[in-house]
């Protein structure tokens, strides 16, 4: 058995391969036992892609599902970045596929002169979302496309002082707004970007976590010292209180999702476990131990633990299981092997 497995009281394998999901027990094979696999392209045909990629439009994007308001957020950006993601990291669909690119056009066209990925805000800035779109785009194939790097630029021009990220835009910072005021910004696309920078504000974790993603899959931003100190930043609030009112409860660090959507203690280390931060490190053996000391009789993790947010074990949080679960493998993988 290989050692990153005896960190585990039960054997992940046996559950993943007798999931009856066979894009799960396609990447167990492949990635935790290291076996020959079909080319990853037939994966694409299983009818649970093809569901989504009827619903695609033809500019590529996806509309949501009920009809909104007629506000200044683009919320086909939101749901394509829904739908994206399971493309993306479920399927590990890539731009070789004519939908792929066609979705991928769409989310850049999203991008702005400046190099943010705008519209979920309306026309504030949001580099948490900026970030978790460049991470798929990345991972689609476009890691050395002109406009990737310009969204690196300025992703690293929008940290805050201490390396990090906020939650929310950065231009709203330090501005003294009421509920109705902050609402209109973020709604309203007639609204000027707010460029009230204060950069002194520590960082959030949960915004933070998101915008690593990108980092942690492009293969030169991985290993540099920002990326490094942000990992550490994003690290040290483990299990804690965030900076920010947004996600600030510590039980958030325990609420799964798959894919990605926010920080948690997952998300985080599958990051930190490319960029390259060492197991021996306090604060992540602290939260692989936390993750070993959780594993159910199954084999599998719950989709919460969290005291705040109560989640139903039905059917389609079982699929959701054992994303995560292979998703906890790979990193305990990376750290271990």
């Amino acid at each position: 058995m290989a050692d990153w497995l005896l960190k585990f009281k039960y054997d992940p394998i046996k559950s993943l391969l007798g999931s009856k999901n066979d894009a799960v027990i396609y990447f167990t094979t492949r990635d935790l036992l290291e076996e020959e696999v079909e080319p990853i392209n037939n994966l694409w045909e299983l009818a649970e892609v093809q569901k989504i990629l009827k619903k695609q439009q033809l500019d590529g994007s996806w509309q949501p599902k009920t009809k909104k308001n007629n506000s200044g957020v683009k919320y086909p950006l939101i749901e394509t970045w829904k739908q994206f993601r399971y493309l993306i990291q479920q399927y590990e669909m890539n731009n070789s596929h004519p939908a792929i690119r066609k979705a991928s056009e769409y989310l850049f066209s999203c991008q702005t002169d400046e190099g943010d990925i705008r519209g979920i805000l309306a026309n504030q800035y949001a580099p948490y979302y900026t970030g978790a779109i460049m991470y798929l785009l990345i991972k689609a194939g476009y890691e050395n496309d002109f406009r990737i790097e310009k969204g690196f630029k300025w992703l690293l021009d929008m940290r805050q002082n201490d390396g990090g990220w906020v939650i929310g835009s950065p231009g709203m910072i330090g501005t003294d707004l009421s509920r109705l005021e902050i609402n209109d910004l973020t709604s309203n696309i007639n609204r000027e970007s707010m460029k009230a920078f204060d950069k002194s504000k520590p960082f959030s974790a949960a915004g933070t976590g998101m915008v690593l993603r990108a980092f942690s899959v492009h293969s030169d931003y991985k290993h540099s010292k920002l990326t490094l100190k942000a990992a550490e930043l994003l690290k040290s609030k483990f299990f804690k209180k965030d900076n920010w009112t947004s996600y600030q409860h510590p039980d958030n660090w325990v609420r799964f999702q798959f894919p990605f959507w926010w920080t948690n203690v997952i998300s985080a280390l599958d990051s930190i476990s490319l960029i390259g931060l060492p197991e021996e490190d306090p604060d992540i053996k602290n939260a692989l131990n936390w993750i070993e000391c959780h594993q159910e009789n199954d084999g599998l993790w719950k989709v919460s633990y969290s005291k705040i947010h109560k989640s139903p074990d039905n059917k389609r949080l079982f699929e959701t299981r054992l994303w995560l679960t292979l998703t906890v493998c790979r990193i305990f993988k990376r750290f271990y092997k």
